[in-house]
């Protein structure tokens, strides 16, 4: 007899049909084809233990497993459950009369418990789209699916869970996941997220971190130790909104293939801080053979990506950030795979201006005039371009630490924010972006309309700053944002000229610096 079970196969975000297809005839052994990694032929000792420990026979007959398309690479432990379950349906020890319904997938335990498998938020995504009542995954798996509108999409315990569902004749709704929303929060940083009101001074830089986080501007710090560049870095999770469900869903997909998912990774955006001794590999991605993994640019998607100690990365490090920043994705090529994964991120980045940390604070560097040039010139020119907001932060006064007065709280903040975004999702609406730092070229023609006096403002600044051609165009993104955080419709001479003043390191004033 010959049963067929839907599955699936993670490539990037996206899941891809594979047919698990098998045959039980006259002969001996069991026999797995279809370009399984070791992982996968592994599962059939797996299979058998749990199928014998819930009272199954296996049949001793010539069981031929085929995992169609025979030329696509299958990996992981998720097929599992669906060889399982053809092998009892194939063998008409059960019957199960829903079994071509459903897209499953899950790792057996030797006594026939379900266990977590990464991917199944695709893999859901997946069965919606080919039309089937739905899917069945381990339980712990299932809940990346609550906040999200896939119909008929079931966790399993047990191997007899999965049974009951594809029997068709019980009550299973108690297996089924309740789409809910409460997961919605503040951002994930793993720690607590410092207020606006905690930071004494730094009013400019506050502005500029309001800016930043309006339009999902990349975002440096350049300033000596201790005054505030990380805590200003980590209070900005706080005062960004909650993702769209659209932004949710491929932030919560990348979590989902990387064996990262839950229940916690709905709606809050992420905020990565990897060490800068982190390889090329770790930021950008990577892996052996097709088993290529997202790395922190694609983690951070809808989120911060936080470079603290910017200057101090490998320089090979700091340069592969160019593409994931322009091109808001990542393809990471193997010899015969090509995998893409999305990488839009805020990059907040932060460092001290010289190797000693102390240049322009009233001659207390003690770094040569080389030194110093070969300390900041890690910052390219192409790295700089990318960079929307650069700020220098400057040691609190001592009149402002011992004074009484503190700032408005992140909640006040977050209030602008989040009215700047909401304008954004309403113009950008249907169009595959979501914020001002991801607008395109003809998007700019669009969106960003300039007066006379607007372009002729931007001429001047763009002549005697030497900013080039990829600055132009940043500076109209951040202007559109200044006009938003005002709630204005078209962009006027003074949003241009704070625009242009975020974009003071250039390569010529760098060099002026040091």
């Amino acid at each position: 007899m010959l049963s067929y079970i839907h599955c699936a196969k993670c490539v990037g975000i996206q899941a891809v049909p594979v047919t698990v297809e098998i045959d039980i005839t006259l002969g001996i052994g069991i026999h797995l084809v279809g370009l399984a990694d070791a992982a996968v032929k592994e599962s059939l000792l797996r299979t058998v233990t749990a199928l014998q420990s819930r009272g199954f026979r296996i049949p001793g007959k010539k069981i031929v497993i085929n995992l169609a398309p025979a030329d696509v690479h299958k990996s992981g432990s998720g097929y599992d459950l669906p060889i399982a379950v053809g092998i009892i349906a194939a063998s008409g020890q059960r019957e199960l009369p829903e079994l071509e319904n459903y897209l499953i997938m899950g790792e057996l335990g030797l006594d026939g418990s379900v266990r977590y498998t990464s991917g199944c938020l695709p893999v859901a995504e997946l069965s919606a789209e080919c039309g089937l009542k739905g899917c069945i995954l381990p339980r712990e798996s299932a809940v990346e699916c609550a906040g999200f509108p896939f119909p008929g999409v079931y966790g399993a315990a047990t191997l007899d869970d999965v049974l009951r569902i594809l029997s068709g004749e019980e009550d299973v709704s108690d297996l089924k996941v309740r789409m809910s929303t409460a997961v919605q929060g503040t951002p994930a940083t793993g720690d607590r997220i410092p207020d606006f009101s905690e930071i004494v001074g730094q009013d400019s830089a506050k502005r500029g971190v309001e800016v930043a986080s309006a339009g999902s501007h990349n975002l440096l710090f350049l300033g000596p130790p201790g005054s505030g560049k990380s805590t200003l870095a980590k209070a900005i999770a706080g005062i960004l909104p909650p993702m769209t469900p659209e932004e949710a869903l491929i932030t919560s997909k990348i979590y989902s293939v990387s064996g990262l998912g839950g229940r916690n990774v709905l709606y809050k955006r992420p905020f990565r801080a990897p060490h800068i001794s982190a390889s090329r590999a770790a930021i950008l991605g990577g892996g052996s053979g097709e088993n290529v993994m997202p790395g922190e640019v694609s983690l951070a998607t809808g989120g911060i990506l936080f470079a603290d100690e910017f200057c101090e990365a490998p320089k090979s490090t700091l340069e592969a950030l160019r593409a994931p920043m322009e091109d808001r994705k990542v393809t990471i090529s193997r010899l015969k795979s090509k995998i893409e994964y999305p990488a839009s991120f805020m990059l907040v980045a932060a460092s001290n201006p010289c190797p000693c940390g102390y240049w322009g604070e009233d001659g207390r560097c003690t770094c040569t005039p080389a030194a110093r040039a070969a300390y900041i010139g890690k910052l390219s020119g192409p790295i700089l371009d990318r960079i929307d907001i650069q700020l220098v932060i400057k040691q609190v006064q001592t009149s402002d630490l011992l004074g009484s007065h503190r700032g408005e709280p992140s909640a006040a903040i977050a209030e602008r924010v989040k009215r700047a975004r909401d304008i954004q999702t309403r113009r950008f609406a249907g169009s595959g972006i979501f914020n001002n730092a991801e607008m395109t070229a003809r998007q700019l023609e669009r969106f960003c309309p300039l007066s006379p006096e607007c372009k002729s403002l931007l001429g001047k600044l763009i002549d005697s700053l030497g900013l080039s051609a990829r600055a132009y165009t940043r500076i109209i993104r951040i202007a559109r944002t200044i006009a938003d955080l005002a709630a204005v419709e078209s962009i006027l001479p003074a949003h241009i000229a704070e625009a242009a003043s975020y974009r003071f390191l250039d390569r010529r004033n760098i060099m002026d610096m040091a």
